[in-house]
């Protein structure tokens, strides 16, 4: 599946997050840890910062190829720096229905709302869901549909659904989000497993997202993801696990310290001056945190520290 990865802290150069980790995001596509299949369909990455010209709005890049292919990674990336991040390495069936186009790169970035999103996830059937869920959906939102992807969609469908940008607003928006796909699969008996494994990203803000439905649309499928991953890769079993796994959060200070790795000072949450929220932890050997399945964290700069905020998701049973 996909792979997202989100930061948020002092303004540090990009390459640092997306290309000198030992497990850095650009390496997931071709050689992800904890995922059999490569991303090969296409990458991007939205930022946040001081000095570009614009520091108030997200600089959006995407290309529909495999990221370590792209030959301007290595000539963007190092000339970027950024202090709120989303990056995104997309994964497809390897088929001809694939679209291979700019518009079905993530993050997704609309204008009237302050939220750029990606995720690593899957809405099976959406095409036929939206018969259900686009009563639902705002014009404002739906007229800048630009590709043909789920994400986008489900973009679309969850902007619509909020009523503020509060965490609170968020929260409920996304509780709301995950029963009208339960309630749309039930009315036209399409149910299958759904993964919404999100990153909701604005400047001086992160919103992670671990949750979805499962093989039958249920709202709370259980099970230990690392026992089901020993399943074959095709079976119903490792798909459970990977909607089941954890998304990882890393804290520390001392982000922009050296100038040819991310590395800091790990420290108490009271001191933290930066994180990380990824699909996979980009080192080994560092004391990252997990967002559990049902979990949704809220990570804001608060002066030069973050704050982080972790609530269980109640989403009515199906």
């Amino acid at each position: 599946m996909c792979r997202v990865l989100a930061y948020l802290g002092p303004e540090t150069p990009l390459e640092n997050l997306l290309l000198t980790p030992e497990n850095s995001l650009i390496n997931q596509a071709l050689d992800p840890e904890r995922h059999p299949e490569l991303q090969l369909a296409g990458w991007g990455f939205g930022i946040w910062g001081e000095h570009l010209l614009k520091p108030e709005e997200p600089f959006v890049y995407r290309r529909p190829m495999a990221a370590f292919y792209d030959d301007n990674a290595s000539r963007t990336i190092p000339s970027l720096q950024a202090s709120t991040m989303l990056a995104h390495v997309r994964a497809a069936a390897y088929d001809s229905k694939v679209v291979m186009v700019d518009e079905n790169c993530h993050p997704f970035s609309f204008e009237q709302t302050p939220w750029i999103v990606a995720q690593n996830g899957y809405l099976p059937n959406w095409q036929l869901l939206q018969r259900e869920l686009l009563q639902h959906c705002e014009d404002r939102y739906l007229q800048q549909l630009r590709g043909n992807t789920d994400t986008e969609f489900i973009y679309v469908l969850l902007l619509s659904l909020l009523e503020g940008d509060s965490n609170e607003d968020v929260q409920r928006a996304i509780e709301k989000l995950i029963e009208l796909i339960a309630q749309a699969m039930k009315a036209l008996d399409l149910g299958g497993l759904t993964k919404l494994k999100m990153a909701l990203v604005s400047a001086g803000r992160i919103i992670g997202v671990n949750v979805g439905l499962g093989h039958h649309g249920e709202t709370n499928p259980d099970g230990d993801w690392e026992e089901l991953r020993k399943s074959a890769p095709d079976s119903d079993d490792f798909a459970l696990s990977m909607l089941l796994e954890p998304m990882y959060l890393l804290m520390g200070r001392n982000f922009d310290h050296e100038a040819t790795t991310y590395d800091f000072e790990e420290c108490d949450e009271d001191d933290a001056t930066g994180v990380i929220f990824a699909s996979e932890p980009l080192t080994e050997g560092d004391d990252w945190s997990h967002l559990e399945f049902g979990e949704i964290v809220f990570l804001e700069k608060d002066g030069e520290r973050i704050t982080r905020t972790i609530n269980t998701l109640k989403v009515s049973a199906r």
